[in-house]
């Protein structure tokens, strides 16, 4: 019972270990206007409105992209620095940390019943 017990939390240990170690990195070259120049929030927010995905999904869900401009201009500066962080730290199409706790469960729980005697 108790070497079974280390073998499964070894196991859990291992698993975990593997699957929530990697994380992603995304380089690349930078044009000088874009290294001179800091971007505001604002600028931002706006420039993600503008994309022609962002455009079509906001018009998709019965939203005008003029009238959401307005309201980003009419912000105050907190609400879209709150706005542009929440942007900025959206996963994109990513799992969540909720998602791969429940990778990890499934994978030990057929791990679990597979190998058990």
């Amino acid at each position: 019972m108790r070497s079974t017990m280390k073998k499964m939390t070894c196991r859990a240990l291992i698993v975990s270990l593997l699957a929530l170690s990697f994380q992603t990195a995304n380089a690349g070259m930078i044009g000088a206007d874009r290294a001179a120049a800091p971007q505001t929030d604002r600028s931002m927010v706006m420039q993600v409105l503008n994309r022609g995905e962002v455009t079509a999904q906001l018009q998709a869900q019965g939203i005008d992209p003029a009238l959401a401009r307005e309201r980003v201009a009419a912000m105050t500066d907190q609400e879209v620095h709150a706005l542009a962080q929440d942007i900025q730290t959206a996963p994109a199409g990513a799992l969540s940390t909720a998602g791969w706790v429940a990778v990890v469960v499934i994978a030990a729980a057929i791990w679990y019943f597979a190998y058990r005697k």
